[in-house]
């Protein structure tokens, strides 16, 4: 083992929907000033991000939260990886999802200036490789907050 976290990824994760799975996480941050999502699930077709929240939002806001990412996807922004020490990841991020056996470095995925995330999943190049963000559905239930989202994928060249 070279001290990085290597954890089996038990299926493939689309690198596309998860890329854009960081950008809503990004854009509820900013635009609601809430934590990441707490639970995610992650699927080629349609995908769904759970946040502790304290109402439903409303169709406007749902509208404005997908403009903001697709602003992003738009900008064709460079995603790039780094390897930090727990220490200093600790300084920077939450680690609380982190496997107590994660080992001494942690990885970052950047995007752009916009994101930067502990991460071990794979991720597009660049954002203009995402396609077109739709958010499908969200609802609220117990101060949980879910939104549904597919994207229309960028067609081949």
């Amino acid at each position: 083992m070279n001290g990085l976290l290597e954890i089996p990824i038990k299926k493939q994760i689309d690198d596309q929907m998860h890329s854009a799975e960081h950008l809503l996480n990004q854009a509820m941050v900013r635009r609601f000033d809430c934590e990441r999502c707490f639970s995610a699930h992650i699927e080629r077709k349609k995908s769904k991000c759970d946040y502790r929240f304290d109402r439903p939002l409303t169709d406007a806001e749902l509208k404005s939260l997908e403009n903001d990412v697709n602003g992003v996807i738009e900008s064709d922004l460079r995603v790039s990886e780094r390897y930090i020490s727990v220490d200093s990841a600790r300084e920077q991020f939450n680690l609380s999802r982190l496997p107590e056996d994660a080992g001494a470095l942690i990885r970052i995925v950047s995007i752009g200036d916009y994101d930067h995330c502990p991460c071990i999943g794979p991720h597009v190049t660049a954002t203009g490789g995402i396609g077109t963000f739709h958010i499908t559905s969200s609802g609220f239930e117990n101060g949980v907050l879910r939104i549904r989202f597919r994207l229309k994928r960028p067609t081949a060249g």
